[in-house]
């Protein structure tokens, strides 16, 4: 685990586990969205360095990294990761949210996702890279990813296998 951490510089260069994904620019926004799929299918959005969204091929939430901290799916609820460091080591401690605190992101993140989603189908969110760049189907591909993720009748993807 990296000792420190830093805001992308590039995250359309840096996002190279989307093997399809765009770099936009939102109305109001100054922060760009980098947002593709991982050659599984999943869907991943970064809003700028901070927030990111990492949903499975069902639409379902499988992590997370907002307001410096990172999330990930328990199956019933998300469990709030945070970095703890000394001089000598980095612990990571956890923490399950609460209904009201799930229920508080859940609709955060939808929030994003729909500002997102309108952006695109309203054609006001501006191309300014995209790779492969000779994909003609990827912004509708992510308009339609996005619409399942706001139609997924389940919010949390099952639990990361491996973690507790």
């Amino acid at each position: 685990m990296a000792r420190t951490e830093s805001d992308r510089e590039d995250l359309m260069a840096e996002a190279v586990a989307l093997v399809r994904r765009v770099e936009l620019q939102m109305p109001g926004r100054d922060e760009i969205v980098v947002a593709g799929f991982r050659a599984n299918g999943w869907l991943s959005i970064y809003l700028g360095p901070d927030p990111m969204f990492q949903f499975d091929e069902r639409g379902r939430l499988r992590r997370a990294f907002v307001g410096g901290l990172l999330y990930r799916t328990q199956g019933t609820t998300l469990a709030q990761l945070r970095r703890e460091r000394t001089e000598i080591e980095t612990t990571l401690l956890r923490r399950d949210l609460t209904e009201s605190e799930l229920a508080e992101f859940q609709n955060a993140m939808r929030r994003a996702v729909v500002y997102l989603s309108e952006s695109l189908v309203q054609r006001q969110a501006v191309l300014l890279r995209q790779s492969p760049m000779e994909d003609d189907r990827l912004l509708d591909d992510l308009a339609a990813g996005l619409d399942c993720v706001l139609k997924s009748a389940e919010f949390l993807a099952p639990s990361i296998a491996g973690k507790r």
